[in-house]
Formats: structure tokens, C-alpha cells, sequence
């Protein structure tokens, strides 16, 4: 199962403004280190967290469908189910109707039951032979975020920007701040 990113936020959930309000800092000398700072932070927060902080738009790539009919989507909240596409045998694009599918977007991992349909058409492909296009996210804008990732965005934010000297931003993050897994633990997901 493998997950890839179709575009790009359309904002960051924590705002430059917020930012250099929480650092002190006046001035627009650092305000490029400063946004990609806080990509690294969303970055590294959605990674260990699995989630999605501002909306946008993910595939979901399988190899076959799972006996129980339930997909497990490790990335959310999922918000909707926009397509679910199956490659033939010739390598054609084959389009499922949603038709009965049940999505629990809120869960987490987030899960997409499939309708109790008999010859769901197999994959002709051995791997990635099934696409399933959705969006993930709070919302549009860092309004939506939980304001406890926006607290361990900032602090995250400061701690790397501390240590600006040492790494560059591609280098980061470089350091987690002390309370830092604490603001983020009830967001995590849970494994076993």
C-alpha cells in the first residue's frame, strides 16, 4: 500500500505572521527561512503523525482488494472518496461505481468499505493495479487545524530556527522542542 500526494496544500496551517508573532522577530530579512521552517514542520508533523493538515488531494495505490472488503486509508481525515480505478488486463483504466461504498473518514486509520458486490473486477496489474483518488485534511485553511498541532508547529518552528546556523533548511528539522510529542501524541496513530 503506498501513498502518494497529488498536489500541494494550498496554505500552511501555521501563518508567517504567526510565526515571527511566536519567534519576536520583526523584520522580512528571514521570512524565506522562516516558510520553509514551517513546510519542514508540517512536513515532519503529517509524516509521524499520519495525517493531513490542510486539505488536498492523495492516491491510494493496492496491489489487490482485501477479502474483508475494508480498505484501511493511513492517511486523514479522510474528508472523500473521489474515484476508484481499476487497471484491465491491456492496461486500461477501469472506473468503479461508489455506489454502497461506506467511508469512516474519522477513524484512524480511516476506512473505506466496499459494497458486498460479487467479481469486483481484479487487477490486471501485479502492482498498483488499483487507484483510489481522495482528500484529506482538516480544512481549507490553518483556521481548521487543531490548535494543539498548530502550538507543536510553532515550538517546532523555534526549535529548528535555532539552530539555523548549523543546519540549512533542507537539513531539517534538526531538533524537537521539550513537550513536543505530548502536543502531538493524542493525534497519532496507534499501532500494535
Amino acid at each position: 500500500m503506498t501513498i502518494a500526494e497529488l498536489a500541494p496544500p494550498g496554505a500552511e496551517p501555521i501563518t508567517l505572521a504567526e510565526t515571527k508573532a511566536h519567534l519576536r522577530i520583526d523584520g522580512a530579512a528571514e521570512d524565506d527561512l522562516l516558510a520553509a521552517l514551517i513546510r519542514a514542520a508540517r512536513e515532519h508533523l503529517e509524516r509521524e503523525a499520519g495525517l493531513a493538515l490542510i486539505v488536498r488531494s492523495f492516491r491510494l495505490y493496492l496491489d489487490a482488494w482485501p477479502e474483508s472488503r475494508v480498505i484501511p486509508i493511513v492517511r486523514g481525515p479522510v474528508q472523500a472518496i473521489e474515484a476508484v480505478t481499476v487497471y484491465d488486463d491491456t492496461g486500461a483504466p477501469v472506473e468503479l461505481d461508489l455506489a454502497g461504498a461506506v467511508l469512516d473518514g474519522a477513524a484512524r486509520p480511516a476506512r473505506l468499505l466496499l459494497p458486498a458486490v460479487p467479481g469486483l473486477p481484479g487487477p490486471g496489474r501485479a502492482l498498483n493495479g488499483i487507484e483510489i483518488d481522495f482528500t484529506a485534511g482538516f480544512g481549507e485553511a490553518g483556521t481548521d487545524v487543531p490548535d494543539t498541532l498548530k502550538r507543536a508547529m510553532l515550538t517546532h518552528v523555534a526549535a529548528m530556527y535555532e539552530l539555523r546556523g548549523v543546519l540549512a533548511p533542507a537539513e531539517q528539522p534538526g531538533a524537537l522542542p521539550a513537550g513536543y510529542d505530548r502536543l502531538v501524541a493524542p493525534f497519532r496513530m496507534r499501532r500494535l
